[in-house]
């Protein structure tokens, strides 16, 4: 039986993409590529992921953490930003290069995505398609099944590994086709049409484009860490705040040992220190800030003072 390697987002369009492959009788192996920007929560707790690519009945999954290559071209991206700080193009080559190195180790035939012609403007029109597929060396090895009539036939149809008349000719960024074609295979539940990349949000967008723009450090830790709390950058210094219960066990997880962590003597979030060497009182200022025990400590009269937090 064919085998194919399907790029997994969990996005209705991947999810149509497997089941189109799995009613043509071909063995899919689902691949859910993860940074702190997308997929992080399977880095903790994998069982979901392979709990979900059993729901849809696909054969085997594979979650690859590749935040060290994608920080690299998040830094300074060939082909430019999409939304926010999303590099959209250089992503998607990325991608499809593992893909690739990926082929021979776990015996696949070719690549499958969700993709579709014209479903966004930057990333998915006809030409950044053929780019994004040259530049990836995967040439006529990547099948898009919702699209494949549009675009050239690849080596998977003409091997008769699937047939091109059982695949589908949709365009532009209309979900009818895509929601009729999920009622016939029996979806239930329709996921959304966002991808689920963070650094589309606005507010993390910006903040990841600034962290760049200043050249701050920007590694695997930071790069958690701009996902959650609160950030100031002063100056030379650059700090995160959680803002929740949640947030600060997070902070403090990541970072008890390798940055400093304040906090203060009545409940208030942590601090880390992600570059910088500001004054105590700086320090104490942004933590009383968001603290109203510690507020109304002191307009009592009490006293609070600045805690470092040691393991």
């Amino acid at each position: 039986m064919a085998k194919a390697l399907l790029l997994f987002s969990e996005g209705l369009d991947s999810i149509l993409a497997g089941l189109i492959l799995k009613r043509e009788q071909i063995e899919v192996c689902a691949v859910r590529f993860i940074t702190p920007f997308f997929g992080w929560k399977y880095r903790e707790n994998p069982q979901l992921y392979f709990e979900k690519i059993k729901d849809f009945g696909f054969d085997e999954g594979l979650l690859l953490d590749i935040t060290e290559d994608f920080l690299e071209i998040l830094r300074k991206p060939a082909h430019g930003y999409g939304d926010q700080a999303n590099p959209c193009i250089d992503c998607k080559i990325l991608f499809l290069r593992k893909a690739k190195e990926l082929l021979s180790q776990i015996g696949v035939d070719f690549i499958a995505t969700g993709e579709v012609v014209g479903q966004r403007p930057m990333s998915q029109n006809r030409n950044a398609l053929e780019l994004i597929e040259r530049e990836a060396g995967v040439e006529g090895l990547l099948l898009r099944p919702l699209s494949a009539k549009l675009l050239k036939e690849t080596i998977p149809e003409k091997k008769g590994i699937i047939k091109r008349e059982n695949l589908y000719s949709h365009w532009g960024r209309g979900r009818a086709f895509q929601l009729t074609l999920a009622k016939e295979f029996g979806l239930k539940e329709i996921p959304t049409p966002a991808g689920g990349c963070l650094l589309t949000d606005p507010i993390i967008g910006e903040r990841v484009l600034r962290v760049i723009k200043e050249r701050r450090p920007l590694t695997p830790l930071t790069a958690q860490l701009l996902v959650m709390g609160r950030h100031y950058f002063d100056d030379g210094s650059w700090f995160v705040l959680g803002r929740n219960e949640e947030e600060n066990r997070r902070i403090k997880e990541l970072c008890l040992g390798t940055l400093p962590l304040f906090t203060l003597s009545e409940p208030s979030p942590i601090l880390a220190v992600i570059e910088g060497n500001s004054s105590e009182v700086s320090l104490f200022q942004h933590l009383l800030k968001h603290s109203r025990k510690a507020q109304k400590k002191l307009e009592e009269g009490g006293e609070v003072s600045l805690v470092q937090v040691e393991a």
